[in-house]
């Protein structure tokens, strides 16, 4: 149950009761501590379930033996980890079989579907049993009479779609957002498209999980992306990984994590929760360990900070190599820093004035732990900080990512094997979107260019990013939405702004897989384009086409479906582009069949266009692809200096006030982004129970609150309204005093739409401020 209040009346406004987003659970809900490896035998019993499950035991194991591969294999749609660079016949891991397998699930949700389930029906159902129902086949508008969605042919939806644009009295009416799995080819025609027509309304998910990632590092460096591959991995003497849990957002980290332990690096994991992939793990495709039940440790040293005491942490193990230098001049790397660096007086002396007793207090940990990870990083050679959203999604994200770079520069650890910044991006191919144009705050060099290469005049002000996009829904501003992949309604924050921002278009149109929330909250008109999965062959005029997409380490490599269509019906995600496109555009001089016809042709406008993509197609068919060049690096910064700049940030007070709770909201094991497997976190020790939040024992004790007892939570937006989740469970954890922990997407509605960092406009996914009390 979700309540806002507005704080001028002072009246509530109580929304329905939101269908669950998991499964009807298959028991009483449990909670046993978990104390085996990552990965390993439960990984493998989990992934044979949900292969008979979904009945895939046999093209499951054949996308297995294809998952990954050089040569003709196709991209994991799930995490962006890199590939292997030894070439590894099984770089795979349990969700991404469960989300290649979820893809190609035999159901089918067709016309005959629709005209037995209303709109209103579907709503009430579960977001798991939308998903489940399988995959799309046709495209599909929606019929206000009837309240169904009813058969519509390519050409008449592709008309609705152009007429309505062109019927826009401004080309800013219209959004164009973008999920993480759309591949680079789709990419760059999506935002040719948006340009051609006159905008820069070009949202898309990093908006709400890495902004402040790209932002610090361009910033500090002048690149918006980490600077290490795999390679460098391999080589650090030091790991600290910061605010992710590795096992299940990135999972085949724990292969590079477990090769660093045998090789003697250390491996320092910093987050409120010592997460599985934070102790030990069995590497599946390693059967010698599997046979033998064999674990390798995955750390040396598990620090837990309070909720957003991250940035307190850094500028404490800065300042312990600081005042190490005094006695050690080997503690600071003088020559890198005088040679490439600028600010790092002013930083000093930020350092030596900020007291040991407020970076204890901010960060949560003691001076003595502080100092342990400092020892670490002063004793390693080469040192690597990865970080995922636990960093990010915070008021202050851009300072905590700029405080890493800040770290590394007082060593030396730049430009430089084994060394250096490394973001973990969480979904396939979303650093590819925003390398290849999907940026609504675009450069003009960006825009220079390809209006040199593909003959547009693209317009110059900035677009709107995903707040901005919702508060224009809702005022009105904004009237078309296009969603190219993802679940944008369960995505976002503020669950019932969103939906009423979704309801407000004229049209909404979702290119998709699988029917979702956002096919049953949508606009006056609505659109269904089922598109092909990254697991099927794209056949067009000129063959069977490969796609490209890039991963976290900026490797770009091609992805080759290997499965026949689940529909004759479905069309490709670029071949959909194009149809909107001349659709919208009768007299655009772009090629937009040529390009469908082979996708080779794409590729050589992109390495006209795209700086670090020349030569694209020879060099993305090598082995393993090519890597998008890093100016920082090698050493080159491009920032008003022309050096890598020290920040000197102040520290924020994160300390929550009296009887409030910071909240961090976060995925299960068994999810992957807003796809839900099961109600089980077999990581975190749950089972059959979503509706929870894990807190401090001695937090549920001062407010009388019984182990696995109901509790009612209320959040407290920077503006004093309130919103509301009453009924969750309270499971004792480990996890810092004051600090809790809850899963989205359910726990969206707690952050309101005005909580957005000023510093990233991200949503403050990771800092809510609550107030928990047992419930009846």
């Amino acid at each position: 149950m979700s309540i806002d209040k507005d704080v001028s009346t002072g009246k509530e406004a109580q929304e329905p009761l939101e269908p669950r987003v998991g499964p009807v659970p298959e028991g009483d809900p449990e909670f046993r501590p978990y104390h085996h490896p990552a990965a390993g035998w439960g990984a493998a019993k989990s992934v044979t379930r949900f292969l008979v499950e979904e009945r895939a035991l046999v093209d499951g194991p054949r996308a297995i033996m294809r998952m990954n591969h050089e040569n003709g294999g196709f991209d994991c749609p799930g995490c962006a980890w890199p590939d292997d660079t030894k070439g590894l016949h099984l770089d795979i891991c349990e969700n991404g079989i469960k989300h290649v397998t979820w893809e190609m699930t035999p159901k089918r949700v067709g016309r005959e579907f629709f005209a037995a389930h209303s709109v209103t029906e579907l709503y009430g159902w579960s977001d798991y049993d939308l998903e489940n129902q399988g995959r799309l086949t046709e495209p599909m508008v929606y019929d206000a009479e009837s309240d169904h969605y009813v058969p519509i042919s390519w050409k008449e939806a592709f008309a609705l779609v152009g007429s309505t644009l062109r019927g826009l009295d401004s080309p800013d009416r219209a959004a164009y957002y973008t999920s993480g799995r759309l591949g680079n080819e789709a990419t760059f025609l999506y935002q040719l498209m948006a340009r051609e027509l006159g905008t820069n309304n070009l949202p898309d998910c990093s908006n709400m999980c890495h902004e402040a990632s790209g932002r610090a590092l361009q910033a500090s460096l002048g690149t918006g992306k980490g600077t290490v591959d795999l390679k460098d991995w391999e080589s650090a003497d030091a790991l600290f990984i910061l605010g992710v849990n590795a096992a299940s957002n990135a999972p085949r980290m724990l292969t590079a994590l477990a090769e660093a332990d045998r090789r003697g690096a250390q491996i320092v994991h910093v987050n409120p929760l010592v997460e599985a992939a934070a102790t030990r793990t069995i590497v599946p495709h390693d059967f010698t360990d599997m046979a033998l039940f064999k674990t390798t440790k995955t750390s040396t040293l598990n620090l837990q900070p309070r909720i957003g005491g991250d940035m307190a942490l850094l500028r404490g193990m800065a300042k312990a190599v600081l005042e190490k230098s005094a006695s050690d001049p080997k503690a600071l790397d003088r020559t890198f820093i005088d040679r490439h660096t600028t600010g790092f007086e002013e930083y000093r002396e930020l350092c030596e004035a900020t007291p040991w007793e407020e970076l204890e207090h901010q960060s949560g940990l003691s001076r003595a732990e502080i100092l342990k990870a400092a020892q670490v990083y002063e004793e390693a050679d080469r040192s690597i900080v990865s970080w995922c959203l636990g960093l990010t999604q915070h008021e202050h994200g851009v300072d905590t990512v700029r405080e890493i770079v800040n770290l590394l520069l007082l060593r030396g650890n730049l430009g430089r094997e084994g060394a250096g910044p490394s973001p973990v991006r969480g979904h396939s191919n979303v650093q590819g979107n925003r390398t290849c144009g999907i940026d609504h705050r675009p450069t003009e060099e960006f825009l220079d260019r390809l209006a040199e290469t593909c003959g547009i005049d693209p317009p110059r002000e900035h677009g709107l990013d995903t707040v901005g996009t919702i508060q224009a829904m809702r005022e009105g501003e904004v009237k078309v939405f296009v969603g190219m992949g993802g679940n944008f309604a369960l995505a976002a924050p503020d669950t019932p702004a969103t939906y009423a921002a979704l309801r407000s278009c004229d049209l909404t149109v979702q290119v998709s897989t699988k029917l979702n929330r956002s096919h049953v909250v949508h606009g006056r008109a609505a659109l269904i384009l089922p598109c092909l999965g990254r697991t099927e062959k794209d056949h067009q005029r000129g063959g069977v086409q490969s796609t490209s997409v890039e991963d976290s380490m900026s490797m770009v490599h091609l992805s080759l479906g290997m499965k026949r269509p689940a529909s004759p019906h479905l069309l490709s995600e670029p071949a959909i582009v194009a149809g909107m496109a001349r659709a919208a555009l009768p007299d655009s001089e772009t090629p937009w069949d040529w390009y469908i016809e082979d996708y080779d042709r794409i590729r050589d406008t992109m390495a006209e266009a795209l700086d670090g993509f020349e030569d694209f197609n020879r060099r993305v068919r090598l082995p393993l692809g090519f890597r998008i060049k890093q100016p920082a690096r090698e050493l080159v910064f491009l920032t008003p200096s022309g050096r890598a700049e020290f920040s000197a940030a102040p520290l924020p007070d994160v300390v929550p006030e009296p009887g409030t709770l910071a909240l961090g909201t976060m995925r299960s094991h068994d999810q992957w982004n807003t796809t839900i497997y099961s109600d089980n976190d077999r990581y975190r020790g749950i089972k059959n129970l979503r509706t929870l939040i894990f807190m401090n024992r001695a937090d549920m004790r001062e407010r009388g609150i019984a182990d696995m007892g109901p509790v009612d939570i209320t959040s407290t937006a920077k503006d004093g309204s309130r919103r509301f989740l009453n009924g969750y469970t309270a499971i004792p954890y480990d996890i810092p005093r004051g600090c809790a922990a809850g899963y989205m997407p359910e726990m969206n509605v707690l952050c309101a739409l005005g909580d957005y960092s000023t510093q990233s406009d991200q949503p403050i996914m990771k800092h809510v401020k609550i107030t928990v009390v047992p419930g009846a």
